[in-house]
């Protein structure tokens, strides 16, 4: 279980977050929501370690890790660019963090992850030679070789589109899944969170507008920025969704 506790963090005087109080139980996946420059990813660094509170309490598994640095605490992050290296290949991507800490993962191990995420035919191939969605199977096998106690993802479908946006989803499900891993993903989407999610936590200003589970979310907005943010987002949507449906008819009409 990963719990914050009254957490706060400012910058140059600036409130970023306040009154922070969370708990994330073991296996869940949890998505933080909101607005550009909410503090969705500040949130999720302090988690990671990257960032030092200012006031409150980080606590793992009923251990106080507030001040235990980022290398010791065995979360692994997987970033908006992948951070994927260009001059090695799929499978030495994979496997590069194995070569500080060859005991963590066996060959068989590699090749189970490489098996899940359907990444067989790539291995040889360079960064370069890959789709989205293959960038970002290859940078969950790297991250999950490395048996992370939670898996944190920076908006990890926004650079997708369709039908691969689906299937990572549906793996990210898969791993937590078969591996109970806590899971805590950074979106500005509400369709992405409402629909991955086992709860969905809702920043706005840098306090906590929301938590609770995706049908709670929708049937019971605490607030009017919940209920105004998840619908005008999810609208938008709805209206880009039509909009294509009419350029296609478009283009249909005029071949005819």
């Amino acid at each position: 279980m990963l719990e914050l506790q009254n957490v706060k963090k400012s910058y140059d005087g600036v409130t970023i977050l306040q009154n922070i109080n969370l708990c994330i139980e073991e296996g869940e996946i949890v998505s933080i929501l909101g607005p550009s420059g909410c503090g969705k990813t500040t949130l999720l660094n302090l988690i990671l370690g990257i960032t030092d509170l200012d006031e409150g309490k980080i606590i793992f598994n009923d251990k106080d890790i507030t001040d235990v640095p980022m290398e010791e605490r065995g979360f692994n992050i997987v970033f908006q660019d992948y951070a994927l290296f260009p001059n090695l290949n799929v499978y030495e991507n994979i496997t590069y963090g194995l070569r500080n800490k060859p005991d963590i993962s066996s060959e068989k191990e590699v090749q189970e992850f490489i098996h899940l995420l359907g990444l067989e035919e790539h291995l040889e191939k360079k960064i370069e030679q890959l789709s989205g969605g293959q960038k970002q199977r290859v940078a969950l096998a790297r991250t999950m070789v490395m048996k992370p106690k939670i898996l944190l993802l920076d908006e990890p479908l926004s650079a997708l589109d369709g039908v691969i946006k689906e299937s990572i989803k549906e793996k990210i499900k898969e791993i937590s899944r078969e591996f109970h891993l806590t899971t805590i993903i950074v979106t500005h989407d509400p369709e992405e969170a409402l629909t991955l999610s086992d709860k969905v936590l809702i920043v706005n200003k840098g306090t906590i507008s929301q938590y609770g589970c995706p049908e709670e979310i929708i049937t019971a907005p605490q607030n009017l920025f919940v209920k105004e943010f998840i619908l005008n987002q999810l609208e938008i949507k709805k209206n880009n969704i039509f909009m294509l449906f009419r350029q296609d008819k478009q283009v249909s009409l005029q071949v005819v």
